[in-house]
């Protein structure tokens, strides 16, 4: 019973680590940092105004083009500066054609439909300005996305820039959006911290910008191009930065089977990353960046999801060990759990119904993005995941 005890804090200290812990660390070092006089912002190149693309990697788009297109003229950055590339890999959908009536809009079409991440490949050799900004077909930027953007690059250290992905909740109330708009704000917490301290792990794929001379063509197969892409540019020595200024709004999914939908085809990619960028595990040669990798995402992708099977069942066998006496801590962490799945169990029960109790959704949320991570690397390990993703259903 000793051996279970050991385990089962260990594991419970890890499971707390990487969705609290890390969090509290961050702060703190921040804190401390704040405090010592160690936060330094860059104030050189301060005409810095190159020209961008905005670079848009599209399949069967048409009911977003015109709104999209609207949008992407309408930001606050010189219009001379900024030019538009849609690249629409396999579209048959009258996209393309819709695109060419647009002027200034750049189209770049083939029938063969090669994923994402083949039409970022091949649409990267017509790019010529030194800042390329990826964004998807379906979501809005902020009118000043693109300055924002920018002006973190006026520092020459910063080889890529993140956006912040914000989700508009229709139903505000429901599962998905509950959860997903939840999660997705203290994500952005995190990746301020992060990236205050020293640089950002992975770029939302909704909005993120590089400097052109630093793209790498990614495998074929790759299925998270924009986390794959951003840490490459990280390794090479550069930072990741974060400016929630700049930011990508879309619509929740419509509901938790379309959100578990798209999450299980992120834990299979998030798994394939984990594989591909071995080399940043070694903090000996990657220092503060694999800290920081590993505590705000490998563990959350590998060995936390894991341990979350087995500390059930560890914690009743101690509870059980000890009678069941309510007043033992291992009888209340058991309770605590079994509450937990519970109200996890009763969202569930609720969305079906579509009953909306919010302070349920969360649980039940947390269930499904742990749920995903076995969904997604039983599909990885079976290597049926296409990288021509099917896109989630929105609220």
């Amino acid at each position: 019973m000793k051996t279970i005890e050991i385990l089962f804090w260990i594991a419970l200290f890890i499971i707390f680590y990487s969705y609290l812990g890390y969090g509290i660390l961050l702060f703190l070092i921040v804190k401390l940092r704040r405090l010592f006089g160690l936060k330094k912002k860059f104030t050189g190149n301060q005409d810095y105004e190159p020209e961008v693309t905005l670079f848009v990697a599209a399949y069967n788009e048409k009911d977003y083009v015109d709104e999209k297109v609207k949008n992407s003229f309408s930001l606050n950055y010189p219009k001379e500066k900024v030019k538009h590339v849609w690249v629409t890999d396999g579209s048959d959908d009258g996209t393309p054609d819709l695109l060419r009536t647009y002027e200034g809009v750049e189209v770049y079409h083939e029938n063969a439909r090669g994923g994402k991440i083949g039409a970022m490949n091949r649409g990267m050799q017509f790019v010529k300005t030194p800042i390329v900004i990826f964004s998807d077909g379906n979501t809005n930027l902020g009118e000043d996305s693109i300055q924002e953007i920018v002006n973190l690059f006026k520092d020459p250290k910063v080889g890529c820039v993140s956006g912040e992905k914000r989700i508009y909740q229709k139903n505000a109330d429901a599962a998905a959006g509950a959860g997903e708009g939840l999660y997705w704000k203290y994500e952005s917490t995190l990746k301020k911290w992060d990236a205050e301290w020293y640089s950002v792990v992975g770029a939302a794929g909704e909005l993120f910008a590089i400097r052109t001379e630093l793209w790498q063509e990614v495998e074929k197969d790759t299925l998270l191009d924009d986390f794959i892409i951003s840490l490459r540019v990280a390794m090479s020595g550069y930072t990741i930065q974060y400016n929630p200024n700049a930011y990508a709004i879309e619509t929740a999914s419509a509901n938790v089977k379309e959100e578990l939908k798209r999450k299980v085809r992120i834990s299979a990619g998030g798994i394939q990353s984990v594989v591909r960028l071995s080399p940043l595990l070694n903090p000996f040669k990657y220092g503060t960046l694999s800290f920081q990798y590993i505590s705000h995402r490998v563990l959350r992708w590998t060995l936390t999801p894991l341990l979350l099977l087995f500390i059930l069942p560890m914690n009743f066998a101690l509870a059980y060990n000890s009678g069941m006496n309510p007043e033992n801590i291992y009888t209340l962490l058991f309770y605590g759990q079994v509450a937990f799945y519970s109200a996890a169990l009763i969202g569930w029960f609720l969305e079906n119904r579509r009953i909306k109790i919010k302070a349920l959704f969360v649980p039940y949320y947390f269930f499904i993005m742990n749920l995903s991570v076995y969904l997604g690397f039983r599909r990885y390990m079976k290597g049926n995941q296409s990288v021509k993703w099917e896109r989630a259903k929105r609220g």
